[in-house]
């Protein structure tokens, strides 16, 4: 019966998870289907080896992004320089 709905007038995708900032996956709320983002950018079913590449890929980047917060101090503002004419 919960696929009547997505039968009639589509699926209703919400975002499950953040992988990185291009990759999402994303559930039916009716049908509990799931979809993530593939290399092309377009929607496939979430099969367990898309869930493992998307495990990876999540580690990687909050890997990176971490390791950029930390090595980019930030300047205080008395030591720029201001021009004027």
């Amino acid at each position: 019966m919960k696929n009547i709905h997505c039968k009639m007038f589509g699926h209703n995708f919400r975002v499950t998870r953040h992988v990185t900032y291009h990759v999402k996956e994303y559930t039916c709320k009716n049908c509990k289907r799931e979809l993530t983002t593939n290399g092309n950018g377009r929607l496939t079913a979430l099969t367990p080896k898309f869930k493992e590449i998307n495990d990876v890929l999540e580690r990687i980047h909050r890997k990176r992004s971490k390791k950029k917060t930390e090595t980019s101090p930030l300047i205080p503002i008395s030591d720029l320089l201001i021009f004027s004419h």
